[in-house]
């Protein structure tokens, strides 16, 4: 098992033990993560399942692919540290990922 670690936006910290090979936006559904609706149920076609990478991940996780940067670019307060949790998969060089929820998610 993997830890992954959700950051809502007044810092409260989530942590979950999740499977090798599950995608995030599944764990943070299956979990009621505050702000994650994945409206579009990981088909990278909004942003409402938009998280920041922490920093000291940034390098770990990679850039967004060509579809992903191009939903990135209609969200609100997107960033260089932004990614859609429907296209990161929990593998071993993510064990301890820590992802911030966009304040803005909260109300969508």
């Amino acid at each position: 098992m993997f830890q992954l670690i959700f950051i809502l936006p007044d810092g409260t910290e989530t942590l979950l033990s999740v499977h090798p090979g599950t995608n995030v936006m599944d764990v943070a559904i299956s979990n009621d993560i505050e702000g994650i609706s994945a409206n579009c149920r990981g088909n990278c076609a909004c942003s409402t399942c938009h998280v920041y990478v922490e920093p000291e991940w940034l390098e770990r996780v990679g850039v967004a692919s060509g579809m992903e940067e191009d939903i990135l670019d209609f969200a609100p307060d997107a960033k260089p540290e932004s990614r859609l949790c429907c296209q990161l998969v929990m593998s071993k060089p993510l064990d301890g990922l820590r992802l911030r929820i966009p304040d803005w998610q909260r109300w969508n």
